[in-house]
């Protein structure tokens, strides 16, 4: 038999979240980010649940060329462009978008012979101080791709750094996203017809506490709408439920023992919980190795499916209930321990939620001190998936 830990992928969710972002883009059009394998949730799977996504954005080549195999035939786009002069003639034989941050990729457009078929998106550094050119460049970069034919068509892009920040909480030193997007203006970028709101910015208009935008922000081309698609949060401040987004990776195992404790008793590696009170508690077949993460402590939120039986001793889906608990002690390897004091009913082979619909990965994510972003992509190849 199988180790019972597993993750179910929901193309139902990711479609209903794709149209959350199209809905908050006012249909102008849409990337559907697709990096770090989807997230975690798979590259085939993402092309299976995105078709109504105008293209595709990623990082790897091997992932582009994949996606052109499973018969995507919209636009793709390389985010981070070409690590190496052979893959300009890369993108241009199948396609694909390339992004442009750097002098040097400039030049293997201007040595590859083949960089007029390309859609050049030329990535202004606005304030992350990351990747892209400084905005006094970007009109002289622009015109030298223009004069010397390097691209078919010259998009500008930027990214911003903090359009995830509370509204209401004052962030002196931070460099907002509407501060980005007027020194995008400023160098001579477009938003029209440019590409910048992240999964934040395409948000914002839905948070409550925003003020009414003004015309500049309005003005947004392209989005790139990238973790909201997995139904987990970019904010801190707003949950991905108050969002309207769904999750759609569900991790999952089960109890495999339970354990009778005493006031006093110890749990796990380090010892780190001892009850204070006689306890019963269950071991998930979960554990680092595969994905939960080590420094979630004590408290932690899991969703037990207590084995509810009908009068006649028969269980159904019906008679199946999501209850909340938590976990106890150190994350093993392969194994963590949660409370099962007041949920008599649960026992060996009873199912366990890390996180999914019922315990938002962003909860477990703040446990942790993590983000949701990195609980997604950090499910180890070891788990079993299964796409509904």
């Amino acid at each position: 038999m199988s180790r019972p830990i597993q993750c179910q992928i929901s193309i139902a969710a990711l479609q209903h979240n794709l149209q959350v972002a199209r809905q908050q883009a006012q249909e102008r059009p849409v990337w559907a980010v697709v990096k770090a394998n989807a997230y975690g949730h798979g590259i085939a799977v993402a092309v299976k649940a995105f078709p109504d996504a105008d293209g595709l954005a990623m990082l790897d080549f091997e992932d582009a060329l994949l996606c052109r195999a499973l018969g995507w035939r919209k636009r793709i786009l390389l985010l981070e462009g070409a690590f190496a002069q052979s893959d300009v003639s890369v993108a241009a034989k199948h396609q694909f978008d390339l992004v442009v941050h750097s002098p040097h990729q400039l030049l293997w457009l201007e040595k590859s012979g083949c960089a007029h078929l390309l859609t050049v998106h030329l990535k202004m550094n606005s304030g992350m101080n990351r990747l892209g050119f400084k905005p006094e460049m970007m009109a002289l970069v622009a015109e030298q791709i223009e004069q010397k034919r390097l691209a078919k068509s010259v998009i500008w892009i930027t990214h911003f750094a903090n359009a995830d920040l509370d509204p209401l909480v004052p962030e002196d030193n931070a460099v907002r996203y509407q501060t980005q997007q007027e020194v995008f203006i400023k160098a001579g970028g477009d938003l029209l017809s440019g590409s910048t709101a992240n999964s934040a910015a395409v948000l914002a208009s839905i948070q409550p506490v925003v003020p009414k935008k003004s015309d500049l922000e309005q003005k947004v081309g392209w989005s790139r709408p990238g973790v909201m698609l997995y139904g987990a949060t970019p904010f801190a401040h707003k949950s991905a439920h108050d969002l309207g987004l769904k999750a759609a990776m569900n991790f999952s195992s089960e109890i495999i023992a339970t354990q009778d404790l005493n006031v006093g008793d110890q749990v796990g590696y380090g010892s780190r919980f001892t009850a204070t009170k006689p306890m019963r508690i269950g071991i998930v077949a979960c554990g680092y190795a595969d994905g939960y993460p080590r420094h979630a402590g004590s408290g932690t939120p899991v969703a037990v499916f207590a084995q509810l039986h009908t009068p006649s001793g028969a269980m159904t889906e019906a008679t199946t209930e999501a209850v909340m608990s938590r976990t106890v002690g150190r994350v093993s390897m392969d194994m963590l321990a949660i409370d099962l004091t007041d949920i008599p009913e649960a026992t060996i082979g009873s199912c366990v939620q890390l996180w999914g619909d019922k315990v938002p990965v962003d909860e477990v994510a703040n446990a942790a001190g993590t983000i949701g972003y990195e609980l997604l992509c950090a499910v180890a190849p070891r788990v079993r998936r299964s796409v509904i």
